[in-house]
């Protein structure tokens, strides 16, 4: 891995950085978006995915909308799965489309 290499950051590490600016706690935003307050405590502890519900609740109250935290989520998804199935993903060939004339002489 090269030196400047970071593990990928989860949603809630996020969301908890928010809530601590705020000065809010878990139970509180749960009650302020209106979800059991176990779904932000799995999400703050990397459990649990951001999902579509969620984000559009968390958009709203943070005044974000909600394609920053489906983004958020998107990303560590992305980040997560590139570096389990790296080895996988390096053996695969990326398709060269052929050249238009050559496709056209075999005809």
């Amino acid at each position: 891995m090269p030196k400047d290499w970071r593990a990928p950051i989860h949603p809630g590490e996020h969301l908890a950085d928010e809530l601590e600016e705020i000065g809010i706690n878990a139970v509180e935003l749960a009650r302020r978006i209106e979800v059991p307050p176990n779904r932000i405590y799995q999400i703050l502890s990397g459990k649990r995915c951001v999902s579509a519900d969620t984000a559009l609740r968390l958009g709203k109250f943070f005044n974000t909308g909600p394609e920053l935290w489906l983004n958020l989520q998107q990303k560590f998804d992305l980040e997560t799965t590139r570096l389990r199935e790296e080895k996988d993903l390096r053996r695969i060939k990326p398709f060269m489309a052929r050249p238009a004339s050559a496709s056209r002489s075999r005809a």
